[in-house]
């Protein structure tokens, strides 16, 4: 790298980790490299070169980047010598600066979803023209897998999978050229938490991952893992699931804000809402909550106040606006 060039996001990022995690094996760092960022790269391949490089593991002419992240010891971060920690770094997933307007659906529950609404909210994101695609959780139900009782003339979880599959493929084929997130909602958790009661030994199988099952590589869709919380802008997107249960209360977006403490925006409650309050310095702060794409009047629940919503997101300089739509009848309201 020429002196003086600034480096470029995928190169930050690396050299950050280097410093961080000196003697955590490549392979390793270059998974968490990709998950936490995968635009970054191509495929996983592509940030473990990147990786070697800096490590000075690709020949001679590197060495000197090796010497360089040798120079962050582990002993700097730990100079009481404590054992080692299992905790985990809880780190937020920043959409790249092309993502600057965005069409958020979340909660479809395929195969409960509703025709209409999707419609409904293909058509804004047509119209709109927006240039990103933010699946804000609970995209599948898996009701087959979940802990609840199950009516067995419902379909099978193969079904669903299936299901799910031909609605994503579907929407990229409306948005063949949009970058598409999907984040991992409370349903699409009991993946998880099945194989954990009922088949450990596949946890770690990638065959079993959502993003296999689910075509997600193929059909170049990101996936956002670990209740991660999203920044937009100045604008966090969150499932709304991430706080625990009783979160949502009767106004889920003044919830939100008292759990959040600064601008964002969730599902999960299936009631779109909006709040908003003045900080000390007159500062504008905005909440909101967005409808769902279901079906509203499920077997569990016909009696609900659910609404079907989606939104559109516009960041422009790191400030984000946010129209929050109501659908009714497949018609934006």
């Amino acid at each position: 790298m020429k002196k003086g060039r600034k480096p470029s996001p995928a190169a930050h990022l690396i050299k950050q980790l280097l410093t961080l995690f000196p003697n955590t094996p490549t392979l390793t760092l270059a998974k968490k490299a990709y998950n936490l960022h995968p635009e970054l790269w191509t495929d996983l391949e592509a940030a473990r070169s990147m990786l070697r490089f800096y490590r000075g593991a690709n020949g001679d002419l590197n060495r000197k980047y090796q010497m360089q992240a040798r120079t962050f010891s582990k002993d700097l971060f730990n100079p009481f010598k404590l054992p080692e920690s299992d905790e985990a770094e809880y780190l937020p997933f920043i959409l790249p600066e092309s993502c600057s307007k965005i069409l958020w659906m979340s909660d479809v529950h395929v195969p409960f979803h509703s025709i209409e609404a999707v419609t409904a909210a293909l058509e804004v994101g047509v119209m709109e023209q927006v240039d990103c695609i933010f699946l804000g959780g609970d995209f599948m139900d898996f009701y087959a897998i979940s802990s609840y009782e199950k009516d067995p003339r419902k379909r099978s979880f193969m079904e669903e999978l299936k299901t799910g599959k031909e609605m994503l493929k579907r929407i990229r084929e409306v948005f063949p050229d949009q970058t598409i997130f999907f984040l991992v909602g409370n349903h699409e958790e009991r993946l998880e938490k099945y194989m954990r009661v009922k088949a450990p030994e596949l946890l770690d199988c990638e065959a079993f991952q959502i993003e296999e099952l689910l075509d997600l590589r193929t059909l170049g869709i990101h996936v956002i893992k670990d209740k991660r919380m999203v920044h937009a802008g100045d604008l966090t997107l969150l499932h709304g699931h991430e706080f625990g249960r009783g979160s949502g209360g009767v106004f889920p977006a003044r919830s939100l804000l008292n759990k959040a403490h600064t601008a964002a925006l969730c599902g999960h409650w299936h009631r779109p809402s909006d709040f908003a309050v003045n900080d000390v310095q007159g500062k504008v702060i905005r909440s909101y909550s967005t409808g769902c794409l279901c079906e509203l009047h499920p077997e569990y629940m016909p009696l609900n106040d659910w609404q079907h919503g989606c939104a559109i997101i516009c960041i422009d300089e790191g400030q984000a606006s946010v129209q929050n739509l109501r659908i009714k009848d497949g018609r934006v309201i």
